[in-house]
């Protein structure tokens, strides 16, 4: 199905949306503040994790489900499927050489995904401790 808006219309709209500080960061950044656990949010690394952990070495992403293509929640769109999917491979592709840059650079990397983080906050956070 081709889209519904034009290329100048579909830029807007895609520029809106978030990329730093989403909803999912700032909750995530509020419990580890609230268990006193030193992290930097979107620090200038090679890899761009999220965030890290620096006493532990750990490197932590936060991902969509719907943006990462969470195996137990992702739903294919079904309006202007080759664009989403193509943009969403892009996105798995990207964060497979990221996970990669960061292990060869001496970093743990974690993953908490959209899901967890809404089902259980506290688990979610205390993977990144232990």
């Amino acid at each position: 199905m081709a889209d519904n808006l034009t290329k100048e219309q579909r830029s807007k709209t895609m520029a809106k949306i978030k990329s730093k500080w989403t909803k999912q960061e700032r909750t995530v950044h509020l419990c580890l503040n609230k268990k006193k656990i030193k992290h930097k949010m979107h620090p200038k690394i090679k890899g761009s994790p999220d965030l890290i952990i620096p006493e532990k070495k750990m490197a932590v992403f936060l991902h969509g489900c719907f943006w990462h293509s969470c195996k137990r929640c992702f739903v294919e769109p079904k309006s202007n499927r080759k664009y989403w999917i193509n943009k969403i491979n892009g996105n798995k592709k990207r964060d497979s050489k990221n996970k990669k840059v960061l292990v060869k650079n001496g970093w743990e990397v974690a993953v908490i995904w959209e899901h967890q983080i809404k089902r259980n906050l506290d688990k979610a956070c205390c993977r990144l401790t232990k």
